[in-house]
């Protein structure tokens, strides 16, 4: 039979409690800085199309706005209603969402400043699905400016009312934003 005498301090305990601290302190690290910055499997490259849906609807459009030559050749496909107002050239509209700004459920409508030739024909209101490329456009300054290649009209969808931004979204050089 053996018998075991095992001597332990309060300082060797406190020495192994700060090891594994730090050791896991170091690993939580390590994988966000990894997850931050390993664009690799994330990235789109320009010439697909990425669609945007009411999740990360707020997140692009801010995102595409700060950083608007970055996403300059980007193609992308999205969904809203046309929104027009009075100083807008004939073939430019809005393709819009209301935002819900508070718990009251008041809204902003936010949106895609959008060019079509064809556009004169549909009614404010109307809900389209578009593709198109994003370009530098003017009004009153620089802005986006969605070059539409493709317009269909839909049926309102359930979803259609859109949050502000997310606080933790970080833009990256391409349309990233990776929804669960």
């Amino acid at each position: 039979m053996f018998v075991y005498n095992v001597k332990i301090s309060s300082s060797k305990i406190f020495k192994i409690v700060f090891v594994i601290i730090f050791i896991i302190i170091f690993c939580i690290t390590g994988l966000a800085i990894f997850k931050t910055f390993n664009f690799s499997n994330s990235k789109i490259n320009n010439n697909d199309v990425y669609e945007i849906n009411s999740t990360n609807y707020t997140n692009i459009l801010k995102a595409v706005h700060d950083d608007l030559d970055t996403y300059i050749g980007q193609k992308i496909q999205f969904s809203g209603y046309i929104y027009r107002v009075y100083d807008l050239q004939d073939d430019e509209f809005v393709l819009a969402r209301d935002m819900i700004i508070n718990t009251n459920n008041e809204t902003l409508v936010v949106g895609f400043l959008c060019h079509s030739d064809n556009s004169s024909n549909l009614k404010d209101g109307t809900w389209v699905n578009i593709t198109g490329e994003i370009k530098k456009g003017y009004y009153h300054g620089d802005i986006p400016l969605i070059d539409i290649s493709n317009i269909e009209e839909i049926k309102k969808p359930s979803d259609a009312n859109v949050y502000p931004p997310d606080d933790f979204y970080i833009p990256t050089s391409t349309l990233v934003y990776n929804n669960p």
